[in-house]
């Protein structure tokens, strides 16, 4: 069973949850728009055998509302503090898109006290500069005026599925409906009602990335990385360039490509992924 605590530093609270002291510490990062609830697929066979800890971002869920400061490193900075501060000792990190990046960064810093990390699809490049080039930038400035919605979950829901996405040189749009079952609508509904719309204003804006050098980050990474990544025709955001330059970058990588799996590869195919993480969280060396 998990407890939800805040954790304060330089004046910011953030929400996370927290286990049993099964284990070693294995921290989880969710990805931009979501909650710590993300990883509810994963905790019950993690959390035997480890002490999870699930922050949520700032600007996110019940975290504290930060304006104009929702950059990658300023998540980074957030998580590391975390880690340092209310975590402390041996841990390993488990990052899922803006929560992989964000696991990077920390273990990137935090040498001595971080022992492995998964990386979960990261969107590197993809998030930056260049998001108009796919539909990222249709689905974000179409998600934007939910952000902090009133409506009932269901509602919401509806109008979610309605948003059309745009694929720059494609004719025509796609409704996200028809790339999403409701039930997973319904869980992104009930979590942008808990995002701060300014969450989203440096991703439309191609600023994402500004301060964060991921090619930089990467190859100050010293401790054994899984590299999970989705199939960018369902969906997928890290590219095959991405993923092969941050293989080559980090000493001890195991990547791991995904057929025909999307993004949320822990929620799509929550058996595999649980398959793929257990066999290098096992491999791990924990002092």
């Amino acid at each position: 069973m998990l407890n939800e605590q805040l954790f304060h530093h330089d004046r910011v609270s953030l929400n996370f949850a927290t286990g049993p002291r099964n284990g070693p510490a294995l921290v989880f990062f969710h990805g931009v728009t979501r909650r710590w609830q993300c990883f509810v697929p994963l905790i019950p066979t993690l959390g035997a055998r480890w002490h999870v800890h699930v922050l949520e971002h700032r600007g996110h869920g019940l975290s504290s509302r930060v304006p104009a400061a929702y950059l990658v490193k300023d998540y980074v900075r957030d998580a590391v503090a975390f880690v340092q501060n209310q975590v402390q000792g041996p841990v390993v990190l488990y990052g899922h898109s803006l929560g992989a990046m964000v696991a990077a960064g920390v273990a990137a810093e935090l040498h001595q006290q971080v022992k492995g990390v998964v990386l979960e699809d990261p969107p590197f490049g993809t998030m930056g500069s260049t998001i108009g080039q796919s539909a990222l930038l249709s689905y974000f400035s179409g998600v934007l005026p939910f952000a902090g919605s009133t409506l009932p979950v269901g509602t919401l829901s509806r109008q979610l599925a309605e948003i059309p996405l745009t694929t720059p040189g494609k004719a025509g749009s796609v409704r996200l409906g028809d790339t999403r079952d409701m039930a997973s609508l319904r869980f992104a509904a009930r979590c942008l009602k808990q995002l701060d719309r300014d969450v989203l204003s440096s991703i439309i804006a191609g600023r994402w990335l500004d301060g964060f050098d991921w090619a930089n980050v990467l190859s100050n990474i010293a401790c054994p990385a899984l590299l999970l990544q989705a199939d960018i025709a369902m969906g997928g955001m890290l590219t095959d360039d991405d993923a092969a330059e941050a293989e080559r970058l980090m000493p001890d990588c195991a990547r791991v490509r995904l057929p025909k799996i999307g993004h949320l590869i822990h929620w799509l195919q929550t058996d595999s992924c649980l398959r793929l993480v257990n066999s290098f969280l096992e491999s791990l060396e924990i002092t």
